[in-house]
């Protein structure tokens, strides 16, 4: 059995609770969530040590130890990316396959440096937003596509990134401007590529589920509404990962990805208005 280790800002969260169980039915046993660390405790939340004790997975004191007796590591954290290069520096620089949680990271220079410094350590990293594996996306013809509108919930800090990663994965990365078409309440960024494509995603509260419409220069179009298990299909993924040591989402694309959180940020305060990709 290969034992994983995670490393968080704090246990007590929605994927530290769900990714053990997943993982242990994903791989049939093969692999077992063992051992974990957090960055701090939050008012509120069950405290590091209290999360561990229930979960039944080892809370070791520091990072390094986390590092040195896993197999796989895994960095959370996935409310609060601004933590992601701190928490990954050790596993980065350890060799064994990495997964970093959503956001990858909140602007392009952080995003830069965790690849260079995998890259020098050999280290097979890869982050990615669970949505990228849903099935309906699966097949889609990638070819021809000249618009799309995207539609989904939640705010733009932590949320964003399940539209801009399909968008993303389905048009390329020649990404030139953005562009912020939303409000306070309702966020909603227009990408523009290269070549005059577009896609534009709106997040329109939790009631709105995950939807795409997609425009083909030949004038066909389609509909697709997620309702498939993308978290199920992400963890199988995850697995395969570990198991390869091949990350399957390209650095490429994950750079642009958080090239485009980052200008989108800025883009909401002067709205439309074109901001420049670098």
């Amino acid at each position: 059995m290969k034992k994983i280790g995670f490393i968080d800002y704090f246990l007590d969260e929605w994927h530290a609770e769900k990714y053990p169980g997943w993982i242990d039915k994903a791989s049939s046993g093969r692999m077992q969530v063992a051992y974990a660390y957090g960055k701090t405790n939050l008012d509120g939340k069950l405290s590091n040590a209290e999360w561990s004790q229930r979960k039944g997975i080892q809370l070791l004191d520091s990072i390094e130890e986390v590092v040195e007796q896993s197999d796989y590591l895994v960095v959370l954290s996935p409310d609060h990316p601004e933590y992601h290069e701190e928490l990954a520096q050790l596993a980065l620089q350890s060799g064994k396959p990495t997964y970093i949680d959503k956001t990858f990271a909140p602007d392009r220079a952080a995003a830069l440096r965790m690849f260079e410094l995998a890259e020098k350590h050999r280290t097979p990293m890869y982050s990615t937003s669970a949505l990228r594996f849903a099935a309906e996306y699966a097949g889609i013809e990638k070819q021809g596509i000249e618009s799309i509108i995207s539609l989904g919930p939640g705010m733009f800090a932590n949320y964003a990134i399940h539209q801009v990663e399909p968008i993303v994965s389905l048009m390329g990365t020649d990404v030139r401007r953005v562009m912020w078409v939303g409000t306070d309440q309702t966020p909603a960024l227009l990408i523009g590529y290269g070549d005059g494509r577009q896609a534009i995603f709106h997040q329109y509260g939790w009631e709105c589920p995950f939807s795409m419409a997609l425009y083909y220069d030949g004038g066909a179009s389609k509909f697709l509404k997620i309702e498939s298990d993308f978290f199920g299909a992400f963890i199988e993924n995850l697995v395969g990962f570990f198991e390869s040591g091949k990350p399957p989402v390209s650095q490429e694309e994950t750079i642009v990805i958080a090239t485009i959180l980052e200008v989108g940020m800025k883009a909401a305060k002067t709205p439309y208005q074109w901001l420049q990709l670098p």
